[in-house]
């Protein structure tokens, strides 16, 4: 099983993920997003007024805009596209690359493992201390702040869960898979628990509304988590189906030389 087989089992996975997930991000995320952006035009067309040449300006400005609609359809779906395919190809290397280092684990549990532990990592305990926030929340002058905490603290996640794994691996031959696996858990929680506290907290919300707040953070959660999971159930389904015909031509040729 190549690394090769891999990023092209990746790649397809990757790109159903992102069909799915578009379908899901409109259905579930689109009015979420539509509320939270009506909620800013009416603030907006409350606290401002416009001379006839501003109106202009910003008609011509509007017009070169792309439109609501296409930001909503085609738009959504080159991005979970692009997100999704690139994202299969990374974790099919991944999962190439673990094969055989996490313990006795056939391919498609190796996989599955290699998934969830990204998921963890890479998704949810970045999302649970940096939240995503709708159009109308948060300033502009803070975006690139706001930008490089989120990263720096989703590259210590994946850090920690890297040398965690690692260090399970390790002494799951002295202290048994059990304790090894419960010690790699604890420690994960300890560390990002203590960079959660240390790492800047960021709170724009203002006056925007709690509910409409809350689920735009549903669902924005509930598609990241689509986008993950069929990524891993595609990609595990894929690496079993390789894993079972490998075994089955190598079965062959074993019989063919035996006789």
């Amino acid at each position: 099983m190549s690394p090769r087989a891999f990023l092209v089992r990746g790649l397809l996975a990757g790109l159903l993920a992102g069909v799915v997930t578009f379908l899901v991000a409109y259905a579930v995320g689109e009015p979420q997003v539509g509320a939270a952006i009506a909620l800013e035009e009416s603030a907006g067309a409350d606290g401002h007024s416009h001379s006839h040449a501003s109106e202009g300006d910003e008609a011509g400005e509007e017009a070169a805009e792309v439109s609501r609609t296409n930001q909503s359809t085609w738009g959504l779906l080159t991005g979970t596209l692009a997100v999704g395919v690139a994202l299969g190809g990374i974790l099919g290397l991944v999962a190439a690359f673990a094969l055989g280092r996490i313990g006795r684990l056939t391919p498609g549990q190796s996989t599955a493992l290699v998934t969830l532990i990204g998921f963890i990592a890479v998704a949810l305990v970045p999302f649970l201390k940096y939240p995503a926030t709708p159009p109308a929340v948060g300033s502009g002058d803070t975006i690139g702040v706001r930008t490089a905490v989120y990263f720096a603290f989703q590259a210590l996640s994946v850090v920690a869960a890297v040398v965690v794994t690692y260090a399970a691996v390790r002494l799951r031959g002295r202290f048994g898979t059990y304790l090894a696996v419960v010690g790699a858990i604890a420690a994960y929680l300890v560390v990002m628990v203590v960079a959660g506290e240390l790492f800047a907290t960021v709170n724009e919300v203002g006056d925007f509304p709690a509910d409409t707040l809350w689920f735009f953070r549903r669902a924005s959660l509930f598609t990241l988590a689509t986008m993950w999971g069929v990524l891993g159930v595609a990609l595990t389904g894929l690496v079993i189906r390789l894993h079972a015909a490998e075994r089955a031509v190598a079965e062959r040729k074993a019989l063919a030389a035996s006789l």
